[in-house]
């Protein structure tokens, strides 16, 4: 299995201290030793760091938290290799476009059969069936908009029961950014907390270092995380309900589905 790591957040931040801890779960406190990989989204381009590499021991992602780089929406991934080689092509974040968007996607699971999903104009470029699956939702979505729906919801319904679809192959949690909303969908295992005022102090699971929020943010800052375990032991994650998704904007979920809702 991997690790998934999300932020939106209603102000450019950065996501030092969450991805602090992330890191160390790539080859030192978890075993996801295959690759790391990271995607800050900046108006309508993006950034993107990946290595086929332990994370806890890359020099390049050691020195992003240095660098403090500030986006509203961040997608981050973890591997431990199940399907497909050890290389940078298999290595999440996977970053396509959708009417003229860029799209992100990072999977925690493994699944069996899903070569019988269909991906239309989209090709996977390496051999996982995470990107394949990214490819197949791609292919739903331009098959059933002509455009990007002003009405998100929409478009959130149709990846819902898309996501739903896919667990008929196994176990499938999903991070999905489309045009700064992010999409976290839980198959069994995914957590997430929403920071706002008044803020308060945070320390990490996985490395020592803790951080006071009030000394970082403003009055009006809010900021949600999302990731497959909690990543501080002083503060109260939410666990997702497996077969639910939520979606981000602006710091806040926007749009909750369930099972028979």
């Amino acid at each position: 299995m991997c690790e998934l790591l999300g932020m939106n957040a209603n102000v450019p931040t950065d996501i030092c201290f969450s991805f602090s801890g992330l890191l160390q779960r790539g080859g030192n406190t978890g075993p996801h030793r295959d690759g790391w990989g990271i995607v800050f989204y900046n108006d309508n381009g993006y950034q993107i760091f990946k290595e086929s590499l332990s994370s806890s021991t890359s020099l390049l992602a050691k020195m992003l938290p240095t660098m403090s780089i500030k986006s509203k929406c961040i997608i981050s991934h973890v591997r431990q290799a199940n399907v497909g080689e050890v290389n940078l092509e298999n290595t999440h974040p996977f970053v396509r476009e959708l009417f003229g968007f860029h799209c992100s996607f990072a999977h925690n699971g493994q699944l069996k059969g899903y070569d019988k999903l269909l991906t239309g104009s989209y090709y996977p470029v390496g051999s996982t069936d995470s990107e394949f699956v990214f490819c197949h939702l791609l292919n739903k979505l331009k098959n059933n908009f002509k455009k990007m729906p002003k009405n998100y919801s929409l478009l959130a319904r149709l990846l819902y029961n898309s996501l739903t679809s896919v667990e008929a192959f196994g176990v499938s949690n999903v991070l999905m950014t489309i045009n700064s909303y992010t999409f976290a969908y839980c198959s069994n295992n995914l957590y997430w907390i929403t920071r706002k005022h008044p803020f308060g102090q945070a320390s990490l699971i996985d490395d020592d270092i803790e951080i006071d929020f009030k000394s970082e943010t403003k009055t009006g800052d809010v900021v949600s995380i999302i990731a497959t375990k909690p990543l501080t032991d002083n503060e109260s994650w939410n666990k997702m309900t497996p077969g639910q998704m939520l979606v981000f904007f602006n710091g806040k979920i926007v749009y909750n589905f369930l099972k028979n809702d």
